[in-house]
């Protein structure tokens, strides 16, 4: 049951409140603790949970990785020499860790700690495609069972909020429904999934690797391995999702008696309008190939442009979640699913994205020459196949790379460097491709009618600068000017920080 709403009820309902926060150095962890603190700056207190050895290099991390982001620009302009101050009064970095139980805390912090809080946020997870089972296991399935039973000990609690991906659907056809996982279930016909089971897996296949005195990169590749087998084996495309899928299933499990709510979102993107257009963090599915083609490193990539590309922005998703639990805060039994995702009420295909940023970049030349100058960039070709994609670089990459293998063995090995170098970036591609597929390449469309029903009681109740404040209706967003003028810029602009932090997997991908 959705509530009402009186006219200043979302900043409203979160001021004297006690907010505890996971994952806020996540992208979309800014972009929440930013605006709660910007719309209501008499909230109580954001307990932001933090990994660190101790207070202070929590509180380092705090000031590095979120606080001291280009996204708080307007919060230290409204406060301006009062900003630290400000700050320092609102968060409260709390040491622990979400992989543990009880976050780590010992019993006195635990009962000190959970009698204040009144929401709790659960945003943290491991996101790469192509994580070590072991880890995504620990993060996004544990992880979520820490949250909800630490949430049961919160006398005040009214409100927990979950963040899980709409892609926990697989790869459907179709409208997919905002539908509960129930535990065990999977998608693939005649398998069940039994969460112990999976941790007993992990736990055996550690072992083991560790008794034949396996080297770390050995367990870390063999873990990996592992994750991508069981995730294809129960029906899902890669270990992030089936993880965070798991994670549903327990808290579906587990959280009786805890208000729930479990948001949905499809591809992230930079902020539309909210502080400002185009703030973005981390190279997303859909940003590897702007970055590549910008830096001239990426000529080619699968995707169907006809279609549909359900992508978000990143403040939207936000203003959805804000929304959603003063909605259902009233309703000790609530526990419903949204889908924040545009493919079903404004669905934008990849051609759009596509035509946008051949305009941008032809009519934005980056500087890619070889004494910086500016280049026009030829066309970035798209093969909406994976067999035709892997014929054209077979042909391409893979034959020469065979010819020059054969070479180097003729030669005693003159090009040994260069032939490891380039087979090393023809297998990173290969795996790239076979791990963006089920999105580039994906024909369902997810259902939004919760998130509909959100919308209209939040559009009769709020009034104007509210509804500005909280927009999350994917109707208001032209997807050409959006692309063009600001999320392509923001890629681009934002990319340099990111492309020195993964630099080897950028470099995988260039001039192939």
């Amino acid at each position: 049951m959705i509530a009402e709403m009186d006219a200043d009820s979302v900043a409203g309902y979160f001021r004297s409140k006690s907010i505890l926060i996971t994952g806020s150095t996540g992208f979309l962890g800014k972009v929440l603790v930013e605006k709660i603190l910007r719309v209501q700056p008499d909230v109580k207190k954001l307990f932001l949970l933090i990994r660190a050895p101790d207070v202070e290099s929590a509180k380092l991390r705090i000031q590095t990785e979120v606080t001291g982001r280009e996204i708080f620009r307007v919060l230290k302009e409204n406060h301006g020499v009062g900003f630290d101050n400000f700050i320092e009064e609102k968060i409260c970095p709390l040491v622990g860790n979400i992989m543990k139980e009880n976050f780590g805390l010992d019993n006195s912090q635990l009962k000190e700690f959970s009698k204040d809080i009144d929401i709790i946020i659960s945003g943290a997870a491991t996101t790469n495609f192509f994580e070590r089972y072991d880890v995504a296991f620990d993060t996004n399935v544990l992880g979520a069972k820490h949250v909800c039973t630490f949430a049961k000990k919160c006398p005040k609690l009214k409100m927990l909020l979950h963040v899980s991906t709409a892609y926990v659907a697989g790869e459907k056809e179709g409208l997919i429904l905002e539908k509960p996982f129930l535990m065990g279930e999977t998608l693939r016909v005649g398998t069940y999934l039994d969460i112990e089971s999976e941790l007993n897996l992990i736990d055996k296949t550690k072992r083991e690797l560790i008794a034949n005195c396996s080297t770390d990169k050995v367990v870390r590749k063999a873990m990996k391995e592992l994750g991508l087998k069981r995730a294809r084996h129960f029906g899902w495309a890669n270990t992030y999702v089936f993880t965070k899928a798991m994670g549903e299933m327990l808290l579906e499990h587990l959280h009786e008696g805890c208000p729930m709510v479990i948001v949905r979102p499809s591809i992230i993107t930079s902020t539309l309008k909210d502080p400002f257009p185009g703030w973005m963090e981390g190279i997303r599915t859909i940003d590897i190939v702007i970055a590549g083609y910008a830096k001239q490193t990426m000529s080619f990539f699968l995707a169907d442009l006809d279609l549909i590309m359900d992508v978000i922005p990143g403040d939207m998703v936000v203003s959805a979640m804000m929304v959603a639990m003063v909605a259902h805060s009233k309703d000790q039994q609530a526990h419903i699913i949204y889908h924040v995702t545009s493919s079903h009420h404004n669905p934008a295909t990849y051609a759009i994205l596509a035509d946008s940023g051949h305009r941008y970049f032809f009519d934005n030349p980056p500087c890619t020459g070889r004494n910086g100058e500016r280049v026009r960039l030829k066309k970035m070709r798209f093969f909406r196949t994976t067999t035709s994609l892997r014929l054209y670089m077979a042909i391409n990459y893979k034959l020469p790379l065979e010819m020059l293998h054969l070479v180097n063995i003729t030669l005693c090995g003159v090009f040994s460097r260069r032939c490891s170098e380039y087979n090393r970036k023809y297998r990173f591609l290969t795996l790239l491709t076979e791990l963006y597929a089920p999105y580039v390449l994906f024909t369902g469309r997810f259902d939004d009618n919760n998130l509909e029903r959100l919308r209209m009681v939040r559009n009769k109740d709020q009034n104007n600068n509210e509804a500005c404040w909280f927009d999350f209706d994917p109707r208001s967003i032209n997807w050409d000017d959006y692309f063009y003028n600001v999320h392509i810029p923001g890629v681009l602009k934002y990319m340099q920080t990111e492309l020195h932090s993964t630099s080897q997997n950028s470099n995988d991908v260039a001039r192939l």
